[in-house]
């Protein structure tokens, strides 16, 4: 079902806790203008991962309070906006009475439940353990065992994924010739191989965090009959999933003889007779299976904006649902993270230029390879 995004940030400066309920405020007058937010991510300046624990313990008790009877899907994570703020929030919201919600929470992790005539949704955030901030194998492997519990409980299976966020800390950090991208990359194709039946792979992202552990935020949908899911690829890219072993850092983890590579579409497509939502996946300055524009971020920038367009370019859209051209897509949102505190005035000022009046959220993280500066998301309506 559509969604409406919101990227808000703070009237005033002050600490991450002031900021949010500034943020706060905002999202409750939107509420009241006839909207159910169903996904909130918290982007904080954060010294480490116990404080982590603990803001996100306040934040999580206040929301479920301010927000009855439906507490969204939330997360929070190291992931600094640009400064003057300690805090920008994402809010993604549905119209109210378009679907039926149900709000819930295993393990401590609220999630909500929509279910109307098009299907059934599943969103949650903050999947984690938030117990191993040095060993990114076993938070890897409790994130997902989180997953698959809440997917058994509403009845729903991990083919049901359609988007995934990860967020690994240190992400590019290598111990022991183990790079800990790789590591989790290793322990999804363990869940995927053994949870999943389907040869599609779900959209996904996976960034870095400023400090260790695994969290992740997922989509499950089980879809009424006239609903398609459509991987789309980019025909200037390799499949990130057939990724050679040369581009895999490291070596690969339980003495596998190879490395996985990092098992997701470059976006996935949720298409009926009216309406078409396009996944876009965590996208970079890549061409081939090579990065590009080495140490230039205004060359990967553009780049990545034009793997972006490419993906959802209409009318290969269009070939995809054996339709009539498409007329062109509408960016709901876009997130982008940029590796240097430096370059953020160049990415927002080419990301204003080129998306105006798109909510666009820019926060601080490590990218999946030393090289890559910046990483852009994002969902679009096919028109």
């Amino acid at each position: 079902m559509s969604r409406r995004y919101y990227v808000i940030l703070p009237k005033v400066p002050g600490s991450v806790e002031d900021e949010w309920k500034q943020c706060l405020d905002k999202i409750l007058d939107i509420r009241n203008s006839g909207l159910i937010p169903v996904k909130i991510n918290v982007f904080a300046d954060l010294p480490d991962f116990e404080t982590l624990k603990s803001v996100r313990s306040s934040i999580i008790d206040y929301s479920a309070a301010v927000f009855q009877p439906w507490c969204p899907a939330l997360n929070v994570t190291i992931q600094p906006p640009e400064k003057p703020w300690k805090t920008v929030v994402e809010a993604a919201f549905i119209l109210s009475g378009t679907a039926d919600v149900t709000s819930r929470e295993f393990c401590s992790i609220p999630y909500l439940i929509l279910e109307s005539e098009k299907g059934k949704e599943l969103w949650a955030g903050g999947v984690s353990s938030y117990m191993y901030p040095d060993d990114t194998r076993t938070a890897a492997e409790k994130a997902f065992n989180i997953i698959l519990a809440m997917l058994e409980r509403e009845n729903m299976s991990a083919n049901d994924i359609v988007r995934q966020w990860n967020y690994i800390g240190n992400i590019l950090q290598v111990r022991d010739n183990l790079q800990n991208y790789q590591i989790f990359n290793e322990v999804r194709s363990e869940y995927y191989h053994n949870y999943r039946t389907l040869r599609r792979f779900p959209a996904a992202t996976g960034v870095g965090m400023k400090h260790g552990g695994v969290i992740m935020d997922f989509c499950a949908i089980q879809p009424e009959k006239s609903l398609t899911l459509i991987p789309v690829d980019n025909p200037n890219q390799v499949n990130a999933y057939e990724y050679g072993q040369q581009v895999l850092k490291g070596s690969a983890d339980k003495g596998n003889p190879v490395k996985n590579p990092p098992q997701f579409e470059r976006g996935l497509l949720l298409a009926n007779q009216s309406h078409y939502t396009l996944f876009i996946s965590g996208t970079a300055s890549i061409t081939g299976q090579e990065t590009v524009g080495v140490g230039d971020i205004e060359k990967q920038t553009i780049v990545t904006i034009e793997n972006i367009r490419t993906l959802s370019d209409p009318g290969r859209i269009s070939e995809l649902v054996s339709r009539p051209r498409l007329q062109g897509e509408n960016f709901c949102l876009l997130r982008t993270y940029i590796k240097r505190r430096s370059d953020f005035v160049p990415v927002r000022q080419i990301c204003e230029r080129i998306f105006p009046g798109i909510p666009v959220s820019y926060v601080e993280a490590d990218i999946c390879r030393d090289d890559l500066l910046v990483e852009i998301e994002g969902e679009a309506e096919m028109n």
